[in-house]
């Protein structure tokens, strides 16, 4: 499935426009655990975009501070949710949320999240491979801070509720859905 992310009306990009999707390859398998592939592309060279430099990636917090790819899934019927985040540099995060911002914890995850980036010169993408639990339909919210050499931040998401601030744990947000 291919998305199209759009930033948020209050913090659009610098300069020159550019387009940034999402391809979401949800594998189902037979047992617990299904794995979920999510490719986040950037139509605009990387040299353009402030991405700090990791030499061994690690969990770490406040990955949305720059530039950093989120994943929300909340399964059908349910208001508790998981937020994934994922840096090109490999950091990544995971927390799980009772309903909208409350009660907070780091996600347990048994492994990792699988994070790659490729740059492509005049477009580059970042992919993250995680596990999901097989038996749910998943409502699914994808979102992006791009931080901008120049200090530019632009908020991107499927679906921006009203509102003069992003806000990617709102409801409204969680549009897709994965098979």
């Amino acid at each position: 499935m291919q998305f199209n992310l759009t930033p948020h009306p209050a913090t659009p990009p610098s300069g020159q426009a550019f387009k940034l999707w999402a391809i979401v390859d949800h594998i189902a398998k037979l047992g617990a655990v299904a794995t979920t592939n999510i490719w986040f592309g950037v139509g605009a060279p990387v040299t353009r975009f402030a991405i700090p430099k990791v030499s061994e990636p690690w969990r770490a917090d406040e990955l949305w501070q720059t530039t950093c790819f989120e994943a929300f899934l909340r399964a059908a019927g349910d208001e508790a949710y998981r937020e994934w985040n994922f840096a090109p540099s490999g950091n990544w995060a995971a927390y799980d949320f009772s309903r909208r911002r409350e009660d907070v914890t780091r996600a347990e995850v048994e492994s990792p999240p699988y994070i790659r980036m490729e740059d492509n010169f005049t477009w580059w993408t970042v992919g993250a491979t995680i596990a999901v639990e097989a038996d749910k339909d998943w409502h699914l919210g994808l979102s992006a801070v791009l931080e901008e050499t120049d200090g530019t931040k632009s908020y991107w998401a499927l679906a921006h509720p009203p509102g003069d601030k992003p806000d990617f744990h709102h409801p409204d947000c969680f549009v897709g859905k994965l098979p």
